[in-house]
């Protein structure tokens, strides 16, 4: 997916390089954000635009490709609801057993 967004600010004449790239994706794997895709925004402007005569074009791009998204896909994990419920369960008998 990230691929994708940095080939369509390339695709929307913005000069962003790989380098930069790989600096956003360092900072995401350090996880120096939250999940929100508004941390995501500051993160991403911040590390590949360069010169803020950019700024309103990678507004745009940004807008453009994020259209709707309100999370990062793939940042977050949906657990079913069954596995959650035995998690909770052997919790509290775990805690009950302690407590005896």
């Amino acid at each position: 997916m990230l691929i994708d967004f940095f080939l369509h600010l390339k695709a929307s004449k913005l000069p962003v390089s790989t380098k930069e790239f790989l600096t956003l994706l360092e900072a995401l794997q350090q996880h120096v954000i939250g999940h929100s895709i508004d941390d995501f925004y500051v993160l991403s402007r911040a590390t590949l635009v360069k010169d803020e005569t950019h700024f309103d074009k990678f507004d745009r791009a940004f807008g453009e490709y994020f259209k709707g998204v309100e999370a990062l896909p793939g940042m977050e994990a949906l657990i079913p609801e069954e596995w959650l419920r035995q998690a909770i369960k052997k919790t509290l008998d775990r805690c009950r057993t302690c407590q005896a």
